[in-house]
């Protein structure tokens, strides 16, 4: 042992009582912080995109509003409650046709009764169509998702298969569908073409195509792989938040000087700050668990005040 000049070994200084609380509160984890106002769009004009724009001028635009969403909404998510593959599966399904608030609202009920293929596929139609009713359509979606189940469970050992070549084969799975599973409950990138998408992408003038495959194609050759499904997430929050089918909150838009389309919708900035919706309005998200760091509060359960 190594002693001082004194001969004593110097003792290390303990911590005071305020030094360890001011630790602990560091440590703590952090509120999620509330969303991005959006800045004012006073006296703004539509972007200039001219008539012979480059593929590489429209690239460089594009990836620009897509680094502009992602300071927006550096929380984007799913909106679909689900705990594994299979839910997600069956709540893309149902979402056809109906909000994803409405499906969160109804699939408690439903994989509490049906929590496996094997369960689901078993199911008593009339039975499975009063729990899926809410979300509409419910008699056709009921048998997608007895067809569904019981292709999984037939010919998929009761998992849900990770490649789209496969998914699509599934009754009721499309593109769209396959792309939405395959982005968030595999990690394969893909880009989900709902409405939101196509509206967006076709106002920021990436693309005039209305086939959603050919608008999947275009995106697929602006941004890379990697951003696939993030990218879907962001403009759907956008178009779902801001940029509305009928009356889109121009005013209030954070992307308002890089949009073409600038002034189709409310431009006065406290008229549009009226149109928001979800957290950017103060209102509730759609999802009854959202992830930890959603600055918004949790949807109501069915039937809530």
């Amino acid at each position: 042992m190594t002693s001082s000049k004194s001969g004593t070994t110097p003792e290390t200084p303990r911590a005071s009582t305020a030094s360890k609380a001011a630790n602990r509160a560091a440590k703590a984890p952090k509120a999620p912080k509330a969303p991005k106002a959006p800045k004012a769009a006073k006296e703004l004009k539509a972007a200039k995109v001219p008539k012979a724009e480059s593929h590489l001028a429209l690239v460089r635009r594009a990836r620009r509003i897509n680094r502009e969403l992602a300071e927006v909404y550096p929380y984007a998510h799913p909106e679909l409650d689900f705990r594994n593959p299979f839910e997600l599966l069956v709540a893309t399904v149902l979402s056809a046709q109906t909000t994803d608030l409405r499906v969160n609202q109804t699939t408690p009920a439903l994989f509490a009764a049906y929590p496996t293929p094997e369960d689901m596929a078993a199911a008593v139609p009339e039975e499975m169509e009063e729990l899926i009713r809410p979300t509409g359509f419910f008699r056709a979606k009921t048998k997608s998702l007895l067809g569904l189940s019981a292709a999984l469970r037939d010919d998929f050992g009761g998992e849900v298969p990770g490649r789209l070549e496969d998914l699509v084969k599934l009754p009721g799975v499309g593109r769209k569908t396959a792309n939405v599973v395959l982005g968030n409950a595999f990690g394969v990138p893909g880009i989900t073409v709902d409405t939101h998408f196509g509206r967006l992408v076709r106002r920021w003038k990436w693309t005039d195509e209305e086939d959603p495959v050919k608008v999947e194609a275009v995106i697929a050759g602006i941004f890379p792989k990697s951003e696939w499904t993030m990218l879907s997430h962001r403009v759907i929050f956008h178009g779902r938040r801001i940029c509305h089918s009928r009356k889109p909150a121009c005013g209030a838009c954070p992307i308002a000087p890089l949009c073409p389309s600038y002034g189709e919708g409310e431009t006065d900035p406290e008229k549009a700050a009226k149109l928001l919706k979800y957290e950017m309005g103060g209102y509730p998200g759609q999802r009854l668990s959202p992830p930890a760091d959603f600055p918004g509060k949790p949807a109501p359960a069915l039937g809530a005040a």
